[in-house]
């Protein structure tokens, strides 16, 4: 991601950081380094995700961050990576503020503040407000410039509180501040086999096209493939269910840190 959109996007926020450095008495070049990366991590904490759903999560996202292979990638990157957490339901929350992660101590102190995270949640699945969220705060506060961006989006089900054309103006603006969207869905078994019919919608949303093309009904991993993922190198890893989500986040955490090409079908 070399253009100037996506440059300007990665050193958003690069006055402000220098300036609170000087202000603490750092070294200016403490706050200059960059980083190879910056790693968004969005999770879906809406209705469909109980207490054990909303644990399991933290605890794959913990477990993630523990992982030998995870720390390995990590280290592989001169200057280690920019780590974010949010979650979103109604409303999407930065959750974990942007900490660089460059050593195994680094990952377990991210990990156990992952673990310590209180229970969240809310009522519908708003993935267009949490990338506008994401565009707009997120990715502008940016301590240092990073070569990559990647927003790491994962949750159990499609968009119910944004139209299809909104959803997709959303995603483009989230590319354009120099992103790429990678996506996570969760399927579960005989819960979200087939999505984009008859779906809960928040209110004053109505029963409009939510699924690709003509708003068919599909899966989810496809909506996600037609409305979610984007950018340099974009890809989909699904979860065999929220027992499967820490597998499959450790798996993709290795290719998005080692810019490593995903398989093919997946």
């Amino acid at each position: 991601m070399t253009d100037g959109i996506g440059r300007r996007g990665r050193r958003a926020g690069m006055g402000a950081a220098l300036a609170l450095a000087l202000a603490a008495g750092q070294p200016a070049h403490a706050a200059e380094e960059s980083a190879a990366m910056a790693l968004v991590v969005a999770v879906d904490v809406s209705q469909s995700v109980d207490d054990a759903r909303f644990r399991l999560q933290m605890e794959g996202i913990a477990e993630a961050l523990e992982d030998p292979g995870v720390v390995g990638a990590i280290a592989g990157n001169p200057g280690g990576i920019l780590f974010a957490m949010v979650t979103w339901a109604d409303q999407a929350r930065l959750t974990l503020g942007w900490r660089r992660v460059r050593s195994r101590a680094d990952a377990a102190a991210t990990a156990a503040q992952v673990r310590a995270l209180p229970r969240q949640g809310g009522e519908f699945t708003c993935i267009g407000q949490m990338m506008r969220s994401v565009t707009a705060s997120v990715l502008p506060a940016l301590p240092v410039p990073v070569d990559r961006m990647v927003v790491d989006v994962s949750g159990d089900g499609i968009d119910n509180c944004t139209e299809a054309s909104a959803l997709d103006a959303e995603r483009e603006a989230l590319l354009a501040a120099g992103a790429t969207i990678n996506g996570l869905p969760i399927l579960v078994p005989g819960e979200n086999d087939v999505v984009g019919a008859g779906a809960f919608r928040a209110p004053g949303y109505g029963l409009k096209p939510v699924g690709p093309g003509q708003g068919q009904e599909t899966s989810l991993d496809r909506w996600y493939r037609a409305h979610v993922i984007g950018g340099p190198g974009a890809f989909l890893l699904a979860a065999r269910g929220y027992g499967d989500f820490a597998r499959a986040l450790r798996q993709k955490f290795v290719i998005e840190i080692s810019a490593l090409e995903p398989q093919r079908g997946r």
